[in-house]
């Protein structure tokens, strides 16, 4: 059977994904152009554009809540689709209480 997602639908976290990774170039660029004037030997720009180089933190986390949400919705699809989860197969080895009760005969 095929897969019936199409491949530009959006899945849950991609939406957070994509705005971690803007807001995280975004602090990558802020850290360049605030450590670029130590380099050449100018004037520091002032301290509040150091608080901008602290985005790339920002975004690494948003996209991490991003990733997680992703993996959380796939779980579910996965437990959805597999069923409840209780029918085992022919060869497995049961649960303790199974091998008791049967030892017990």
């Amino acid at each position: 059977m095929r897969d019936k997602t199409q491949t530009n639908s959006a899945e849950p976290g991609d939406r957070l994904i994509r705005a971690g990774s803007v807001v995280f170039f975004l602090g990558a660029v802020a850290t360049l152009v605030t450590l670029a004037p130590l380099f050449l030997g100018t004037t520091p720009f002032p301290t509040y554009m150091f608080g901008l180089s602290m985005l790339m933190g920002v975004g690494f986390l948003i996209a991490g809540a991003g990733v997680l949400q992703s993996i959380a919705a796939g779980r579910r699809r996965a437990r959805r689709a597999g069923g409840t989860g209780g029918t085992r197969g022919a060869g497995s080895a049961g649960s303790a209480g199974d091998r008791q009760a049967a030892a017990s005969r």
